[in-house]
């Protein structure tokens, strides 16, 4: 599958899932090339073609395809320049993670040994104007380390090695905050211990061949 055809085919799946409504959205690639594809602004995801696609250099050159680019292309850049590991950024608008968003929640606690190991802690994005440089710097406390983000008042982002793992950490994202939502409704979540987390981190690497940056686990 080619690059452009996996981020169509991205673009089809967070339409499906939810993760998006209308022309909510954007999704990136670095491709073999040095460039990054990236979806055009105000395209209903589920509709993406390949017409629908734009190609742009760092610099943010417009190389190929038709259409306007997303405001927020400098989200996409912004990750890609601070971190050399990113080769994708999914940037959406899900439900239950948003709603964590709007009442000024990250999803920082312990509560599921495989979402320290994938995602780590989700932290909260201070809210900045869209299309503005200040929403790509809200990502300044975080970037270096964390892998999910929730933009205050906006919606979510995600960083991956490939689509598929920015992808994944999108949709674990929004299954974690549906699930605390709804443990919420029957009582108190019970978090992890402090001996648990420290103990899951030192066996990661070994059988879960899994790596986490201690400043996105640990205070």
């Amino acid at each position: 599958m080619s690059e452009i055809e996996k981020l169509i085919s991205i673009c089809h799946r967070v339409y499906e899932k939810g993760f998006v409504a209308a022309s909510d959205g954007n999704i990136s690639v670095i491709t073999e090339k040095n460039t990054v594809l990236i979806t055009r602004s105000g395209i209903c995801k589920g509709d993406v073609t390949e017409n629908d696609i734009l190609e742009f250099d760092f610099s943010g050159n417009h190389l190929k395809g038709d259409g306007k680019i997303t405001t927020e292309f400098k989200l996409h850049l912004f990750a890609y320049s601070k971190r050399k590991e990113v080769n994708a950024v999914v940037h959406c608008h899900p439900v239950h993670a948003t709603a964590f968003s709007l009442l000024g929640e990250g999803l920082v606690n312990h509560y599921f040994p495989e979402v320290i190991l994938t995602i780590g802690k989700v932290h909260l994005c201070k809210y900045a104007t869209p299309s503005t440089n200040d929403l790509a710097l809200s990502l300044e406390p975080f970037i270096d380390f964390g892998w999910a983000f929730l933009l205050q008042n906006h919606g979510a982002l995600t960083l991956g090695k490939n689509l598929d793992d920015a992808y994944f950490k999108m949709e674990k994202l929004e299954h974690t905050a549906e699930t605390i939502y709804k443990a919420r409704q029957l009582g108190k979540p019970q978090e992890l211990s402090s001996d648990d987390v420290h103990r899951l981190v030192e066996l990661s690497e070994e059988t879960y061949g899994l790596t986490q940056d201690p400043r996105n686990v640990f205070d």
